[in-house]
């Protein structure tokens, strides 16, 4: 069974968007992955089909009712379950080797103000967020995490060294990189690129790796050096 992600929305239409198109896409149309929307409306018991309902205590907005979405979660029933939500912890490439490791994953998008709090106690759901911002709902996050995870699954990158050497890996950031042509707007290639010495070029890229690293992601670069620190203990 290829790895699965199931997605609790109220706009199945929005899938599989980008995830259609290039690799996500290639890998979908070839079975190495699959992709199953669920309309959370579908659950709703009223004539209306209605989801949410005004907040107790007052206050703007709607939010998303906890009976409505326990059925739609009740019916998929596969775990891990995740709430894309900015009030989650954030989500690292270390969380997403791990998700794409596992044969699937059921992802609830939200909407309006959120969700009743009672149905993420109950379900146990895991709570991740993109980064420190809001979206007008769960779908963008839920494509940008399952894209993650299908580049990560075996033969969906043709050169799987790529992978290694990516942002994150090592808790770096990646080298920066050059193509053809060499000389652009008086900009030109770093010599060592051009030397054809591939230890050197290595060593040039690991250096800017932890250049970009110290200078871009202070919290980054603590950890890095954290692990380093804790792997040299472990050899003495």
């Amino acid at each position: 069974m290829p790895w699965t992600a199931r997605v609790l929305t109220l706009f199945p239409e929005m899938f599989p968007g980008p995830l259609g198109h290039s690799l996500a896409g290639s890998a979908l149309a070839a079975d190495l992955w699959r992709l199953e929307t669920v309309d959370i409306r579908g659950f709703a018991s009223d004539k209306h089909r209605s989801v949410d309902d005004a907040p107790f205590g007052g206050g703007p907005g709607m939010v998303m009712r906890p009976d409505v979405l326990d059925r739609a979660l009740a019916a998929v029933g596969s775990k891990p379950m995740i709430y894309l939500s900015p009030r989650g912890r954030r989500l690292t490439q270390a969380r997403v080797r791990e998700l794409a490791a596992v044969p699937g994953l059921t992802l609830l998008c939200g909407r309006y103000e959120g969700v009743d709090e009672r149905v993420i106690e109950a379900r146990a759901l895991e709570e991740l967020s993109l980064g420190d911002f809001v979206l007008s709902g769960g779908e963008p996050a839920a494509l940008a995490l399952i894209d993650a995870c299908v580049r990560l699954l075996p033969g969906v990158v043709g050169d799987q060294a790529t992978l290694a050497e990516e942002s994150f890996e090592q808790d770096l950031l990646e080298y920066p990189h050059y193509t053809r042509p060499q000389l652009w707007d008086g900009r030109a290639v770093p010599e060592v690129l051009l030397s054809g010495h591939h230890d050197r070029i290595r060593q040039w890229r690991q250096e800017q790796r932890e250049k970009a690293t110290r200078e871009r992601r202070p919290d980054l670069w603590e950890r890095h050096l954290a692990a380093v620190r804790a792997a040299r203990r472990q050899k003495e």
